[in-house]
């Protein structure tokens, strides 16, 4: 089954992508979220008709996120955690963690957008990959220490 995503869904595409997804998934979450709609021939003409209007609109948007994407260029954060003496964190540290350290050095970023690729246990430096937009992506370096 084809969906027009109305919003950004994790790991499927992005807001106005047409989209291939099994049946049960479009009928059963994405259509009653409000997450996509049927990609009928009329509401392929609406998309492409919208997307042309937003045209301009939709290039400043990637405009913001370039530029966001090089203030961020080479920015790094720390992230305090209480550990045992090990050095094992008690619980682990996040996108909300990461986006409050990043709060804290002027930069508001939606948490939903900071991705994690390894679980963050123990004390040592990662890094964190930010979608600011479909093309712009920009990686954060955070290192984690105790408390």
């Amino acid at each position: 089954m084809q969906v027009i995503l109305k919003e950004d869904v994790v790991n499927l595409g992005y807001k106005d992508d047409v989209v291939t997804v099994k049946d049960g998934y479009g009928r059963n979450f994405l259509i009653p979220q409000g997450k996509a709609v049927i990609a009928s021939e009329s509401a392929k003409k609406i998309l492409a008709e919208n997307l042309k209007q937003r045209a301009h609109k939709l290039a400043q948007i990637k405009a913001d996120a370039e530029k966001l994407s090089s203030a961020l260029n080479g920015v790094a954060v720390t992230i305090g955690a209480k550990t045992s003496s090990t050095g094992t964190i008690f619980g682990s540290v996040g996108n909300i963690q990461v986006a409050e350290a990043l709060l804290k050095k002027g930069f508001e970023i939606d948490r939903k957008i900071i991705y994690i690729k390894d679980v963050v246990k123990e004390v040592g430096a990662y890094k964190a990959v930010l979608k600011l937009h479909k093309e712009v992506s920009v990686e954060i370096a955070f290192e984690v220490v105790s408390e």
